[in-house]
């Protein structure tokens, strides 16, 4: 089964899945509203706006596991994400992203190691997973910010 086929839901519950995206470069991101690297969403909508037109989405996908920094109802987290950081990319439902309910896309996304060879469980809010069109993924710690030029360097080589 591919990342793409993994069954989410959508932040308000609907079912849905990554499908839209196959093909695309996307990058994946567990976000909390409560964390000191929430600022981190101003930068995934610089990253949404800016290589959006060539194929690029950020898809969120909150989580409450690290120190309960994600505590709000799907209603609350839409509400900060809009208008405090003016979130147009798509989040998606609450998830547990380690442990026993760790969600199936993490499962997958986890086995992933990033440049420091570090692969198994999330550390901290933030982490991001970035998918090319080919389904190559590169992992990048929670302190990479979206402006790092590690990052951005990474996405446009995805993006071509």
């Amino acid at each position: 089964m591919t990342l793409y086929d993994i069954p989410v839901h959508t932040l308000s519950g609907e079912p849905s899945s990554l499908a839209p995206y196959a093909g695309t470069t996307l990058l994946i991101v567990n976000v909390a509203s409560k964390c000191g690297l929430t600022p981190q969403y101003e930068g995934l909508e610089n990253l949404q706006r800016t290589y959006a037109d060539r194929g690029f989405n950020v898809v969120g996908f909150p989580c409450n596991q690290f120190m309960g920094q994600e505590p709000g109802t799907a209603e609350e987290i839409q509400t900060f994400c809009s208008t405090t950081y003016g979130v147009t990319f798509p989040l998606f439902e609450k998830i547990e992203v380690n442990g026993a309910d760790q969600h199936p896309l993490y499962a997958q996304l986890t086995s992933v190691a990033d440049a420091e060879g570090y692969s198994g469980d999330i550390r901290w809010n933030f982490e991001k997973f970035l998918v090319a069109p080919d389904g190559a993924v590169q992992r990048f710690a929670p302190q990479v910010t979206p402006e790092d030029s590690v990052l951005v360097d990474a996405i446009e080589s995805a993006l071509g």
